[in-house]
């Protein structure tokens, strides 16, 4: 067996992390570094955080119409100090559990900033003072950070990234949230539920750009019902700071025109994070988009720099990110190991949840193929009914030759959980008869998927399709 590799890895998110304690697992000796929390952005102002308060959300919506089961709840108040308190609970025990994984892996940690002297060196500077590491594979996992706008400048007061929506110090009178893709509804839907006005502002005709569009209008229509309004084809211009109120000048089609709010969200995305890892100096560049290209091994253009997680691509997903460093992991230990996913899911925590994997009806048809489609509706299911939640639907798009499955797009309750069968059945190259003739527990949600399946060849029982 050949000697261990000495590893370094830089950046404890969910690519890092997952990446160093396989590394440990197949006998490498692994040091992390990190400048901020162990978890990274995910674990600790990303997916974790938000899904903790659009849980709290849901739960005071649930409330409010839970006199249709014969419950009546009053005198139902939010406490926002006690519910950001609840939520940093949560972080803490999920980047305390990712310590004590590396640490019982036998990884060492170093807290500092990390920079490249060379290909196999790498200076750290942190409280502790400078260190210097050497290194037989380095692995870049440095992960995101959030977008801003001209006339916009994140500063976490006025203007809120994703980061400082997740620490509210007071609940918004109304929130202008500027982007409609999937962290701005998440979070504007979430603050409408704990009781603020919310504007969305959105550049491009509808919401969640590159989504499946019947998936859209449906959480276009539930924003409506929520009382959220969405301003399309509405581009932010700037704000000032008048009275007390912040006035946010908008250009819209009919044109210009200012909006009166007490908070600013800008959440128009997220960028590749590289700043001060003097990339040149390793022999690395970083492309016009800020990522590092990678090959199926996640190698960069420099054979033992790996890159993984966002700054090596979309889609900048926290579990692609930990594929990634899985892969890398195991090529780096002399393993025979590529990238070779088939499907990436989404998933999109808005009311009601949306998911995706696969191909959309449009890019199947686009890359020659005939497609069947098949829907289902969840106002058919009876646990969706038992649940007070029938909106949406679960839809499959099939190659009509083959019946393979190439598409599931969904919309509905606990689609983000239901996603992951469509997943598997994507990667394993599942037929939908497959899908169809495949037992679902009843009464359950995820006999929806198999109806759907059932659907794309006319054969739904529990709707009426016309032959």
């Amino acid at each position: 067996m050949s000697s261990p590799r000495n590893v370094v890895v830089i950046g404890a998110g969910p690519a890092g992390y997952v990446c160093a304690i396989r590394l440990a697992q197949l006998g490498q000796k692994v040091t992390v570094v990190e400048k901020a929390e162990l978890g990274g952005t995910c674990l600790n102002v990303g997916c974790i955080p938000s899904k903790a308060l659009i849980a709290a959300g849901s739960l005071l919506a649930k409330i409010e119409h839970a006199s249709a089961m014969g419950i009546t709840a009053s005198g139902v108040k939010l406490d926002l100090d006690k519910l950001v308190a609840w939520k940093q609970g949560v972080v803490g025990k999920l980047t305390g559990g990712v310590g004590l994984l590396l640490r019982n892996h036998g990884v060492t940690v170093v807290k500092g900033s990390a920079s490249f002297v060379d290909a196999r060196t790498v200076k750290v500077v942190g409280a502790a003072g400078e260190q210097t590491l050497k290194a037989d594979d380095v692995v870049i996992a440095t992960g995101s950070e959030p977008l801003a706008i001209p006339g916009f400048a994140i500063d976490e007061d006025a203007v809120w990234s994703s980061t400082g929506a997740l620490a509210p110090k007071k609940l918004p009178e109304h929130l202008v949230v500027i982007g409609g893709g999937y962290i701005g509804l998440e979070l504007g839907i979430m603050y409408r539920k704990l009781g603020s006005k919310v504007t969305v502002l959105e550049a491009t005709a509808g919401a969640l750009p590159g989504q499946d569009r019947d998936c859209v209008k449906i959480i276009e229509r539930s924003m409506k019902k929520l009382g959220v309004e969405l301003l399309t084809e509405t581009f932010a211009q700037g704000y000032a700071k008048k009275g007390g109120k912040l006035h946010v000048q908008i250009k819209t089609k009919s044109g210009e025109k200012t909006i009166e709010c007490d908070q600013i969200g800008c959440m128009v995305g997220r960028k590749p994070y590289s700043a001060g890892l003097a990339l040149e100096r390793a022999g690395l560049k970083l492309d016009a988009k800020g990522f590092l290209a990678v090959n199926k091994q996640m190698r960069t253009a420099v054979a033992n720099v790996y890159a993984i997680g966002d700054i090596a691509g979309q889609p900048m997903l926290a579990h692609k990110g930990s594929k990634e460093g899985l892969v890398a992991a195991a090529v780096i230990a002399g393993l025979k190991e590529e990238y070779d996913a088939r499907c990436v899911p989404a998933v999109i925590f808005t009311a009601p949840e949306m998911a995706s994997v696969g191909l959309l009806e449009e890019q199947a048809v686009a890359q020659g193929r005939k497609v069947k489609t098949g829907q289902f509706p969840f106002a058919a299911s009876g646990r969706a009914m038992s649940l007070l939640e029938t909106e949406g639907f679960v839809k499959i798009v099939a190659d009509a030759a083959t019946d393979e499955v190439l598409g599931v797009h969904m919309v509905g309750p606990e689609v983000t959980e239901l996603v992951a069968e469509c997943a598997l059945a994507i990667e394993m190259g599942a037929t939908v008869e497959d899908v169809a003739r495949t037992i679902h527990a009843h009464p359950t949600l995820p006999e929806v998927v198999m109806e759907a399946a059932e659907a794309v060849h006319g054969m739904a029982v529990h709707i009426f399709q016309k032959k």
